[in-house]
Parts: C-alpha cells; structure tokens; sequence
C-alpha cells in the first residue's frame, strides 16, 4: 500500500505524500488482541525505524489497522504512515517494504 496524494505548501509549492505501511506483525487467537498487540508496537516504536517514522511522520498521521487473519486463526496489524516524499524515499531505501 502506497499512496500518493499532494498538497500545496504555504509558499505555493506542491509537496508529495506517501501513506506506507510501515510495520506489520501477527498476533496469535486470544480475546483481546489489541492488548496482546501494544508490545510489538511499543518495540517498534523504540526502534530506529519506529523513531525515524514517529520523527518525521506527518501531525497524527500513524495509524493501525487490524485484520483477521483467517489462515493462522489469529489476527494480523499493520501500522500506516504520511511521510513527506522524500522522508519515504529515504525510509525505503533504509528499510525496505
């Protein structure tokens, strides 16, 4: 997943912006998922990926999605980011997809 959507900057230039999805990871069948769920994106966020995303991520937009994972029974996250165009450039090239 990766959007691309502009916006004007206040001196008039056209910035782009990448919605990337940042991080995924699983979590097993138990009853309440998303509190099984908080560590694995507390250490992501502890990390230097994590850090650089929280760093240069647009105002509030980090988020995380959660879906069924109807092959392990369980369910998997992902957690999305606005990146600035070149911040995403440079995310990519350190850290891949």
């Amino acid at each position: 997943m990766d959007r691309i959507r502009k916006r004007i900057r206040d001196d008039g230039s056209i910035e782009e912006i990448h919605k990337i999805v940042v991080h995924t990871f699983r979590v097993g069948d138990v009853e309440d998922p998303d509190i099984y769920a908080a560590e694995p994106i507390l250490d992501w966020e502890k990390g230097e990926a994590g850090r650089f995303v929280m760093k240069h991520a647009l105002e509030n937009k980090i988020t995380w999605h959660r879906e069924l994972d109807v092959a392990t029974y369980g369910f998997r996250y992902a957690i999305v980011a606005e990146l600035p165009g070149p911040r995403a450039t440079e995310y990519y090239l350190k850290w891949g997809r």
